[in-house]
């Protein structure tokens, strides 16, 4: 879709349209950082002053939440991204990080070229390659390890929405050995604690009915400041609706702020809390009693487990007075059921967390919200058929036989447990020997990174797929350079929601350097794998309309409107007439799991205690900036001017005994004297004295992300221990201490 845009109608665009990408300036000194250039010569370089006004259709790949929008572009020379206005994921408004995906375009230490190493594995040492050579190298290792060990020792590693062509190159190869760090590392034990509870997951973007709550729990979710869009969207809406907002937090967050009651957990202890609040509906009959009756299995069971889980047991273990116990539980019963305790996002925390989000699965079942409007609804999913190709070969070994007793319920491949199974075991008939990583910095994201530097440094294959140089590419063999997502068509956005919809990402530049589109990249080694029946596509256009017209839309149609919206499935509250049925062994809704039962694990969750902090030392706590997405987005030159490094979070009380100031420099040694890079004190008492915060993502130690290079701390380096969950493997990581000592004293 392209106009002349004249002077007059730019200055009243610009006016309007800069504010949000500018981002202080972010875009002209953005321009003239990258292209070596003056601010005047950097607007003379967009000749923004007239020109012919294009937008193209684009999905950010800034975060999971893969919001639709319009990349506004003049004579072919960026300028802004907004939201698509019928997209349900963004309504229209994109967040900071999406509106500074230009950054991701305009970065200039992007990888430019192929990579191929000259010198052993963290020597970052490489030279340029055609991509001829590249490829070919990588399809002659490729048909080694298959020939030698089989191709099922090959393993992929992928995080965002381009893998999904690396995951049938790998099925067509004849391996299904593929992991998301987001399931074991993030969102694993939600998913499998709402599946153990009500036969289905939350999904993402999640099921939660924010926009209609009357009541918000929010226990280890940080709204605000994760900025998943549409939820934050609804939250605001929420709020300013008058909904009472609990929240539990060891920190004064931005989402404590909004709320009601704020409840300063002790770290450690939110299955003491959700008991002892399941405790107090239950002999308070507050529950909803025709849901619980209706749908439930196991309800007296749960009676009687949950009867010593009193607000006065839970009171020297959390923190939380026992008054503030039951006044927050009659609130949440008072609203039902348009009542909702978030199911969270990141919950690998400290080795039970299937069992603690479980519980809080349990509390929302008594308060009758599931399908309920304000609770959990019931997503439309719009139904394309998949681009038609041969079955795939059969997969004859999985990582799962590497780990035979452990992790049963896992549904999803382990990336901890594929790092674990590259190390050479006698026990073991396979490890992997190759691995493809795409989108994700191992580094940064996988716990323990000794553990990961010993597996990669057993691998005959390490391929790192990526924009950026970031920490995992200097461990490669191969680095292939992929464009960013402004610059390259994927697959169809085909996401869960209130609405069935479709988007698509269409290219609004040409790929910088010498980088390429993961399609094209996964394409051209099939080609050379010999599976060219898996790849009979000639370009991604073929694939994409090939798909479309199955279901009669084109792809001319789809990049004129960006989002099409499909008529609903079905109803997505009960109270819509809606015939509900639960995938359990029971066909209800389990507060007493029958199948973790089976498998010899509590079927109702029991209270634990967790190790504390040894005298002199504080539990490591993490998250999210609302300007940042982990580490990908910490060299991005627009976002980068609103935040360029971490601080860590210090109680005044700590400071002090630590002789720490405000905005000083410290440095961060946990319990294994792993030190961190220096990072700035935030000395406060909007946190507990017990428990430090960072946010995650900070502190590359790759010296071509110039902009990022050693910018504060890498809380994943100090996180050298876990503890895994035993019914889905997933990392519990919360489990580290630090000390703080003034980065001028420390050696």
């Amino acid at each position: 879709m392209a106009r002349e845009l004249s002077r007059r109608e730019f200055i009243k665009i610009s006016s309007l349209g800069l504010g949000a990408l500018s981002l202080g300036g972010g875009l002209w000194r953005a321009l003239a950082n990258e292209f070596s250039a003056s601010t005047e010569e950097a607007i003379a370089l967009t000749g923004f002053s007239e020109g012919l006004l294009q937008r193209t259709p684009t999905v950010c790949e800034i975060c999971f939440w893969q919001c639709a929008g319009w990349v506004h572009t003049i004579d072919g020379k960026p300028w802004k991204i907004i939201g698509n206005e019928n997209d349900p994921n963004s309504n229209g408004r994109l967040c900071p990080r999406g509106t500074g995906g230009l950054g991701a375009y305009l970065d200039n230490d992007r990888l430019k070229t192929p990579l191929i190493r000259t010198e052993v594995r963290g020597k970052q040492t490489f030279r340029e390659a055609t991509w001829e050579e590249a490829l070919d190298y990588v399809a002659q290792k490729m048909k080694k390890i298959a020939e030698k060990h089989g191709p099922d020792c090959i393993a992929l590693f992928t995080h965002g929405s381009g893998g999904v062509f690396f995951k049938h190159l790998l099925r067509a190869f004849g391996s299904n050995n593929i992991a998301a760090p987001s399931y074991a590392q993030c969102r694993g034990p939600r998913e499998e604690a709402y599946l153990l509870t009500y036969g289905e997951g939350i999904g993402s973007p999640e099921r939660t009915d924010i926009r209609d709550t009357k009541c918000l729990v929010l226990i280890g979710s940080h709204l605000g400041e994760n900025m998943h869009n549409g939820q934050v969207q609804e939250f605001a809406d929420a709020v300013a609706n008058g909904a009472t907002v609990i929240t539990v937090d060891p920190r004064y967050s931005v989402a404590a702020s909004k709320s009601k009651y704020w409840l300063p957990i002790r770290p450690g202890t939110d299955l003491a809390l959700l008991l002892a609040w399941i405790h107090v509906i239950i002999e308070e009959e507050l529950y909803d009693k025709d849901f619980v009756q209706k749908y439930t299995y196991g309800f007296d069971q749960l009676k009687a487990k949950v009867k010593k889980y009193t607000p006065e047991w839970a009171y020297p273990i959390t923190t939380i007075k026992p008054d503030v116990i039951r006044k927050t539980a009659r609130e949440m019963a008072w609203h039902k059921p348009a009542t909702l305790i978030h199911p969270g996002r990141h919950v690998t925390w400290y080795g039970d967390d299937t069992q603690r989000v479980r519980a809080g699965a349990i509390l929302n079942a008594l308060l009758g919200n599931w399908g309920r409007r304000g609770g959990f609804y019931y997503p439309n999913k719009a139904e394309v058929p998949k681009y038609p190709y041969p079955p795939y070969p059969r997969f004859k070994w999985s990582w799962r036989e590497a780990f035979a007793d452990k992790y049963p319920l896992a549904n999803l491949a382990l990336a901890n447990g594929i790092c674990e199974a590259t190390i050479p075991s006698a026990s073991r008939d396979c490890s992997f020997k190759g691995w493809i990583v795409y989108g994700t910095n191992l580094m940064l994201t996988l716990p323990q990174p000794q553990k990961t530097i010993e597996a990669i440094q057993n691998l005959e294959l390490l391929v790192a797929i990526d924009l950026m140089p970031a920490e995992i590419t200097g461990w490669a063999d191969v680095v292939l350079p992929e464009c960013s997502y402004l610059e390259r068509y994927d697959d169809l956005r085909i996401l869960p929601g209130r609405e069935p919809t479709i988007a698509l990402r269409a290219p609004a530049f040409e790929p910088r350097f010498n980088s390429k589109p993961g399609w094209w990249i996964a394409r051209e080694l099939g080609l050379r794998l010999g599976l060219e029946k898996y790849f009979p596509w000639k370009n991604i256009e073929e694939y994409l309309e090939t798909r479309l017209k199955a279901i009669g839309l084109s792809l001319k149609e789809l990049k004129e409107k960006g989002v099409v919206k499909l008529p609903d499935r079905h109803p997505i509250y009960l109270d819509e007439g809606m015939e509900i049925e639960f995938d359990t062994p029971t066909g209800k809704i389990e507060l007493y799991s029958t199948i973790l039962e089976s498998y010899g694990f509590d079927p109702i969750p029991k209270y634990t205690h967790h190790e504390e902090p040894p005298e002199g030392y504080y539990r490591l706590l993490y998250g999210r900036a609302p300007t940042h997405t982990f580490g990908r987005t910490t060299n991005n030159p627009l976002l980068t001017e609103t935040m360029d490094e971490n601080e860590v979070w210090v109680h005044t009380k700590v400071a002090k005994l630590h002789g720490i100031e405000n905005g000083q420099y410290v440095v961060l040694v946990n319990q294994d004297g792993v030190r961190s890079n220096k990072i700035r004190a935030k000395v406060t008492e909007r946190i507990r004295h017990d428990c430090v915060y960072m946010v995650h993502g900070f502190g590359h130690r790759d010296k071509r992300l110039k902009k990022a290079f050693l910018k504060g701390a890498d809380d994943n380096a100090l996180i050298t221990r876990v503890h895994v969950d035993p019914i889905m493997g997933g990392t519990g990581m919360r489990v580290n201490f630090v000390t703080i000592e003034p980065a001028d004293s420390a050696a």
